[in-house]
């Protein structure tokens, strides 16, 4: 029986996910966007049953980087200017005077931490989710560790993506140690994982640097006269009146006290007590919706489905999808020698190989002349993309017959409308149909 080493103890309490904060839960979540912590969608005990004879082979993923720090400081040496100004002449709210002491308290932990570094939350996330892949193929593991198989770590080479591939990594050697030997050094490929970066993204930054149309677009969103009015509505819980008045900035004041907020979470084992920041306090469920709502947009333009006349922003993803064919493809030939791939990248790279793969909730652009909005498209940055987000391909064998299972944040996910399941219903898809229904000729 495999002793339950201390990896495994914490893998088994973090199982299903991290407990809630209040400042987290349901009611909250979607206003964090892509800033939303962490958390499997389907409990593993719904999942379907291979079809009979069918034994796993392969695994491999790609993730986005867990929780962690702000980039950097800007928002928060923003806010505390005009808090200090404010304190001194006496212009703060009740509230107000509390926010200051907590701003700075956050910005020191997350200089501890490191801007733009994994947080304690953050390496629980990534540990938790490798006991979890262990947990549901434990057959597959145990034939990688018989069979001497490799299992390949490569990330983006960016700090928190290289992080999350050694927690993950050292989580998964700590399930079932017996794979320690097996799992190779962290590697970085920037082509594959960074690609919005590499040479391969030029078009994509042209378009993010020079495209008109996008900086229209954007600019009407965020234009509105609900942003003006939830920045005031943000900025007079800290600040009085007459000083809101005198702010020059009012919407880039209250975007740093949002920021703020969304990032709280992914902070909270660094808060004094563990229980989280209380961000939530500075800014009210309405305005952070739409905070959050403008943060969507952004991503949505600039990230994701795009304008329904372009791919210009997920178009580049395709040299992933491509590397999920190629080692599927190198296993059913015997070309490989792995028995996992795990990857570990960015939020610019899992947005778009969800729009390019057409996953739930990236399935729609916006049509020329409407812009997109909550009430007419379903996309979502704290579900499409969250801290730690996930797409995972398990590859099952019968003789000379693989079939292919879609996890996308750890729940089945049926592949793109034309893909033919093997059974009506089911989530497991022929690797054929699957190289049909993609083109790969």
């Amino acid at each position: 029986m495999r002793r339950l080493t201390p990896v495994l103890a914490l893998g088994a309490l973090l199982l299903a996910a991290l407990p809630a904060h209040a400042a987290d839960g349901p009611a909250h979540r979607e206003s964090y966007g892509t800033k939303a912590p962490y958390s499997p969608v389907q409990n593993p005990r719904g999942y379907q049953k291979a079809p009979a004879g069918f034994v796993p082979v392969f695994t491999e993923n790609v993730s986005r980087h867990g929780s962690r720090a702000a980039t950097d400081s800007e928002d928060g040496d923003l806010i505390l200017a005009l808090w200090d100004k404010a304190e001194s002449e006496g212009q703060l709210t009740r509230r107000g005077e509390e926010f200051g002491p907590k701003v700075r308290a956050l910005q020191a932990a997350m200089a501890k931490v490191g801007y733009g570094n994994l947080s304690g939350r953050g390496r629980q996330e990534l540990a938790a989710a490798a006991v979890r892949m262990e947990r549901r193929l434990p057959s597959l593991f145990a034939k990688i560790a018989d069979d001497g198989e490799r299992i390949d770590v490569v990330s983006s080479g960016q700090g928190r993506a290289v992080g999350s591939g050694t927690e993950f990594a050292d989580a998964l050697a700590g399930a079932a140690p017996e794979l320690k030997p097996l799992i190779g050094p962290g590697r970085t490929d920037k082509d594959l994982l960074y690609f919005h970066k590499s040479a391969g993204g030029a078009a994509y930054r042209e378009y993010i640097e020079n495209d008109q149309r996008l900086k229209d677009t954007l600019k009407g969103i965020t234009g509105q006269a609900r942003t003006r009015e939830a920045a005031r509505c943000v900025l007079r819980k800290i600040f009085e009146e007459s000083f809101v008045e005198r702010i020059d900035d009012q919407v880039g004041a209250a975007q740093a006290v949002y920021n703020l907020y969304a990032i709280a979470p992914a902070m909270s084992e660094e808060s004094p007590d563990g229980g989280g920041w209380g961000m939530e306090r500075y800014i009210s469920p309405a305005d952070a919706a739409w905070f959050g709502y403008l943060s969507d947009a952004e991503d949505f333009y600039e990230k994701g489905p795009g304008f329904l006349d372009s791919d210009i922003t997920y178009k580049m993803a395709d040299v992933l999808l491509d590397d999920f064919f190629k080692q599927v493809e190198a296993k059913r030939d015997g070309t490989g020698g792995l028995g996992a791939e795990l990857r570990f990248t960015h939020a610019e790279e899992i947005i778009p190989l969800a729009a390019l793969m057409g996953l739930p909730g990236s399935t729609r652009p916006a049509a020329p002349g409407e812009a997109y909005t909550y009430a007419d498209n379903p996309w979502r940055g704290a579900s499409v993309a969250p801290l730690g987000a996930n797409i995972q391909w398990d590859v099952f064998r019968k003789g000379d017959r693989y079939l292919v299972r879609m996890l996308y944040n750890e729940k089945e996910t049926a592949f793109k409308t034309g893909c033919r399941p093997v059974a009506k219903g089911s989530t497991f898809y022929d690797l054929n149909e699957l190289e049909r229904c993609f083109g790969r000729g």
